[in-house]
This record gives structure tokens, C-alpha cells and sequence, in this order.
């Protein structure tokens, strides 16, 4: 039975009638065509599907649509502003940390969420915050780097 889910999604209030039960993941990419979002594992484990719900980072196949009622969604299409790309995404370009980019949305994410909650996170922090999300194209140190340099810049403004 279907039901009204009420969230806002990349700074912008949506009202879905839908199965409560469905993937968040298969409604943002087949219903939303928001396919930045990828699917990797299915299982949780493999981080190409993460989202950010409400700041903190999420894998969407494993959440239903209904869990994000009344939340805060941000998928990659939603994290640039304008024509100004986040800085995680900009060290990412600057780094050349998007080999063949099908993890890249969620590492991201995953970074964002990350450096929210401590904006000059140390190499070891990096690495342990994105240890859950993995790269196969062999890009995993540009992409850490590209996550620190953004730390740096964080530390150095603190300073």
C-alpha cells in the first residue's frame, strides 16, 4: 500500500506517494533518476551508495524510503551550489581522485560527512572514515589525499 513520504532532497521539499518498503537507493536512481547515487554491493558493505541523511552519511541500499521521512537528504547531484562545486568535490578534480569514478559519489559523501564532524581530520582519521568505502581502480591514495588537503585547509583557517 502506498504512502505519502514527506523529506526534503537536495535542499528541496518532496512529497512522494510510494511503498514505504521500497530500496532508497532504487527509488532515488530508477523514480528520482538521481544515478549518482550507484549501486556497488547491494549489501552495505562496498559504500558506492552512500547519501547523507540529515548531515550523516548513509548507505541507501539498505534504507527503505520510508526511513527517510522527514529528513534532510543529499545525494552527490545536490552537493555542489550553483556553479561552485563543494570543496571535497573540487580536491577531488584537483587531486585527480576520479580514476573511473564509480565510487566517487559516495567517497564524497562519505568525506563530507566526515569533515563535518572534524573539519581538520588527521591522514589516520581520513583513512579510518573512509575505510568502509572501497575503490578498485586503485585511486584510494589520491582520493585520501584529495580528503586531507581539504582538512589542512580547514586546520589552517582555524589557525
Amino acid at each position: 500500500m502506498k504512502k505519502s513520504i514527506k523529506f526534503t532532497l537536495n535542499d528541496k521539499p518532496l512529497t512522494l506517494n510510494i511503498e514505504p518498503e521500497r530500496s532508497l537507493l532504487w527509488v532515488l536512481r530508477g523514480d528520482l533518476e538521481l544515478t549518482g547515487t550507484k549501486y556497488g554491493c547491494g549489501e552495505g558493505y562496498c559504500g558506492a551508495c552512500t547519501v547523507l541523511v540529515n548531515g550523516a552519511a548513509v548507505r541507501a541500499c539498505l534504507m527503505k524510503i520510508n526511513d527517510v521521512a522527514n529528513t534532510k537528504l543529499t545525494t552527490i547531484e545536490g552537493l555542489a551550489s550553483d556553479d561552485q562545486l563543494h570543496p571535497v568535490q573540487q580536491a577531488f578534480v584537483d587531486h585527480d581522485a576520479l580514476q573511473c569514478g564509480y565510487c566517487t559519489p559516495g567517497m564524497i559523501l562519505t568525506a563530507v560527512s566526515l569533515l563535518a564532524n572534524e573539519p581538520a581530520a588527521s591522514k589516520q582519521d581520513i583513512i579510518a572514515g573512509l575505510d568502509n568505502n572501497l575503490c578498485r581502480c586503485g585511486a584510494h591514495k589520491r582520493i585520501l589525499e584529495a580528503v586531507h588537503s581539504v582538512a589542512q585547509k580547514e586546520q589552517a583557517q582555524a589557525d
